[in-house]
């Protein structure tokens, strides 16, 4: 198991396992974010909340970004679709040499117009 916290630790996220790559991604609410994403199956992550999350939905609203309603960490996206079984969870959360092994790869996103999860 993997654990990554938000800042004031009030948002706990436990992976099954460490992300075998990260991505980087230049779309317009990434780049702000400043995140890396590590994607799983919702089934393989467990997030724990002392405080409620706030979200975000923006361009065809089919993601809700989570963050921490005190510190304001952007902690992971979930899709809408309560079926897709796909989420991004926020690696710069993870322990720093946990991150390190994992290699970064670039998305082009701004490219796209939005990213492609």
């Amino acid at each position: 198991m993997v654990e990554g916290r938000c800042h004031c630790g009030k948002v706990r996220i436990e992976l099954d396992t460490a992300p075998t790559e990260v991505k980087e991604c230049n779309c317009s609410i990434c780049r702000r974010y400043g995140v890396l994403w590590a994607y799983y199956s919702p089934k393989q992550v467990r997030v724990t909340e002392s405080a409620p999350t706030h979200t975000y939905q923006w361009d065809d609203r089919d993601l809700f970004f989570h963050r921490c309603s005190d510190c304001g960490c952007v902690t992971h996206w979930r899709a809408v679709d309560s079926t897709y079984d796909r989420m991004g969870v926020n690696a710069r959360l993870l322990a720093p040499e946990v991150l390190a092994a994992a290699p970064i790869t670039h998305f082009d996103g701004a490219s796209m117009g939005r990213p492609t999860f």
